[in-house]
């Protein structure tokens, strides 16, 4: 199983930009599909993008379609999250996720990293 550690989040103007990583340990990594999650205070976990294991297929949420891209590099261990055109409403903590390829269900966790927009 491996295990996920999120980085590159911060304080950032509105329109401005950030890109999000996620290492994971492990030899597995790439047999796992990817995804990205948000939580905003007093708000419940959303999905926010996901890519398949081989990056062949990725989808996203409406809100940030056009404004995020996520990508990974297997070589790397490494899952990606570029985020442009940022707004006050992207403000949460973000986490990267692991579900093994063919499954439903995200089973494995980062710690998560904090995006702030300011207006």
């Amino acid at each position: 199983q491996v295990q996920l550690v999120e980085s590159g989040g911060g304080l950032v103007q509105a329109d401005g930009s950030l890109r999000l990583t996620c290492a994971a340990s492990g030899r597995t990594f790439s047999r796992y599909d990817m995804g990205w999650f948000r939580q905003a205070p007093g708000k419940d976990r959303e999905f926010v993008a996901r890519i398949t294991w081989n990056g062949g297929s990725t989808d996203y949420a409406d809100s940030v379609k056009g404004r995020f891209t996520i990508s990974r590099d297997n070589a790397k261990n490494t899952v990606y999250l570029q985020m442009s055109s940022l707004k006050p409403e992207d403000t949460a903590v973000y986490y990267c996720a692991g579900q093994w390829s063919g499954t439903t269900r995200y089973t494995v966790w980062g710690q998560g990293t904090q995006v702030t927009v300011s207006s």
